[in-house]
């Protein structure tokens, strides 16, 4: 049997390693031991970022609902058991937008709580 060598589909790999760091600074976008390095960092720290990035707006979500729970004289943590206890079903990403466009409805929904937990 003939010997194959690998100097075609290692070309291939390593363009497409090259193509990913496209854009990157000097050796980076050049070499590809370098190459191959920072891509595989950056396609972690991408993973990372989509993880990271759902938490922020959960962060962000609870901060919005607390600060218009108080403005309804209520905390966030009375709010959210007062709501379980009502039955009312909203996750927290619809509050948020209701705090900041419906103030009328999360007023509403402050006093259902209140009433709730008292």
């Amino acid at each position: 049997m003939a010997r194959v060598k690998g100097g075609l589909g290692a070309k291939k790999r390593h363009n497409r390693t090259l193509k990913l760091a496209k854009g990157y600074r000097g050796a980076r976008s050049k070499q590809y031991r370098v190459a191959k390095q920072s891509v595989m960092r950056a396609l972690a720290s991408s993973y990372a970022g989509r993880k990271e990035k759902k938490r922020q707006f959960r962060q962000l979500w609870i901060a919005r609902i607390n600060a218009a729970a108080r403005l309804n004289g209520i905390s966030y943590s009375q709010m959210m058991h007062g709501l379980k206890l009502a039955g009312v079903d909203i996750n927290r990403k619809m509050l948020a937008e209701m705090a900041v466009n419906d103030a009328e409805g999360f007023a509403t929904l402050a006093e259902l709580a209140k009433s709730k937990v008292a």
